[in-house]
């Protein structure tokens, strides 16, 4: 019988979500479909152009982003989910309620912390 560590896999679904920046570019992709280089850069002010890159290439190799090369000068290229990537809707959509609902009970709990008399 295999131990729950052996049956464990959460960690390949890390490996392609973890990294500062991957679950926003990954949201801005399902939500809001294709975008060039640029726009996803606008979208995320605070990735600098290294990192997107960085990321971007991470999420291509794990077949979860397409990026398509249009032989066109200035160069143009766009990024979009694969098919395959799309599977990560319903973990994306969860992972963002989740995240919402501890963000405001950190909030909560922090005002709490604040309003103890000592």
């Amino acid at each position: 019988m295999k131990s729950l560590p052996d049956m464990c896999r959460i960690n390949p679904v890390l490996e392609v979500l973890v990294g500062k920046w991957k679950s926003t570019i990954l949201l801005h992709l399902y939500f809001e479909g294709t975008k060039r280089f640029n726009e996803l850069q606008k979208a995320i002010p605070d990735i600098t152009k290294k990192m997107l890159t960085s990321q971007l290439r991470e999420l291509e190799d794990q077949d979860v982003v397409r990026r398509v090369v249009y032989p066109v000068v200035p160069p143009k290229v766009e990024y979009s989910l694969t098919e395959y990537g799309y599977t990560l809707g319903p973990i994306l959509r969860l992972m963002n309620e989740w995240g919402t609902a501890h963000d405001i009970r950190m909030r909560n709990k922090q005002m709490e912390l604040q309003t103890v008399p000592e």
